[in-house]
């Protein structure tokens, strides 16, 4: 595909895709221009260095979270909606909690979301640096239960690249061996194969999440 006839908007695209199946350190500017049918001049052309790259692509999959309507939303369903929106989004694409490591992620997208996300806190009541402060305790706390997913997606995805998938299930055994050497690990461990319909991440996302704005919740009741 010529240069004249991609757009940025296509590129970035490709690259989340390539980046879903293949993480960060798997793009290249050769497998973009192959998936696109162009030559990689044609993509540099466009988006000028593969780190540039990553911050688009980055940028773009923000907005994918759905923004709840301040006007009729309560503000702890919107505060629900908008860290189960930001928890699906890098568990789709999670290249994200690797890029943030090594970018400085911006752009419209994200500053959307930002915008929208301190809206929920100032409509709860924080004011100044407070709905920032309340906004980051969410935030970093999806950040923090999506890490686990995300890394172990990532990983098993590496392995599956190189053509290792067959360890997969070697290094799952020998990580429960040494975790069974441990009496509270061995209870813990115990208890998650007794098919508890609770013990899932999206439990897990809940009950913290919750015990957090009922915390955030508590302050705002407090007095000054």
């Amino acid at each position: 595909m010529p240069r004249d006839t991609l757009s940025r908007e296509q590129i970035v695209r490709a690259a989340i895709e390539l980046m879903d199946t293949e993480g960060i350190e798997g793009l290249s500017m050769r497998q973009l221009g192959q998936r696109l049918g162009s030559a990689a001049t044609a993509v540099y052309w466009h988006v000028t260095s593969k780190d540039n790259l990553v911050v688009l692509a980055s940028d773009a999959v923000w907005d994918e979270i759905d923004l709840p309507d301040l006007d009729t939303v309560p503000w702890r369903d919107a505060a629900t909606t908008m860290a189960q929106g930001l928890y699906a989004m890098i568990i789709r694409h999670p290249w994200l909690v690797p890029a943030m490591s090594t970018h400085l992620l911006h752009g419209p997208g994200k500053a959307r979301h930002d915008d929208h996300l301190l809206g929920v806190y100032e409509a709860a009541g924080f004011t100044g640096p407070d709905a920032a402060q309340a906004a980051g305790v969410v935030v970093t706390f999806v950040l923090g239960t999506a890490l686990g997913t995300a890394a172990e997606t990532a990983w098993q995805n590496r392995l599956r690249r190189t053509g290792q998938e067959d360890q997969i299930q070697d290094l799952i055994t020998q990580a429960t061996e040494t975790a069974m050497q441990f009496p509270r690990l061995r209870a813990h461990a115990t208890a998650w194969t007794s098919d508890d319909p609770a013990l899932n991440p999206a439990q897990d996302l809940e009950f913290g999440l919750q015990t957090i704005l009922d915390g955030l919740q508590t302050r705002l009741a407090a007095p000054s």
